[in-house]
């Protein structure tokens, strides 16, 4: 598995909690359920914000 910065996994974390209570959204506004998909948008948040994370393949 890959390793990422603390920032980056806090920000994963956030945002598995934020779908596991149903609030979190994709881009187009539709509830996200999947983790993979929560994951998903915790590392492109993070990567906004500038930790550590490796690049999109």
């Amino acid at each position: 598995m890959a390793k990422y910065s603390k920032k980056a996994g806090e920000k994963v974390e956030d945002t598995m909690h934020e779908m596991k209570e149903g609030k979190l959204k994709s881009g187009s506004g539709k509830k996200v359920t999947s983790k993979k998909q929560a994951v998903a948008i915790g590392l492109s948040e993070a990567r906004k914000e500038g930790a550590k994370v490796p690049k999109k393949k």
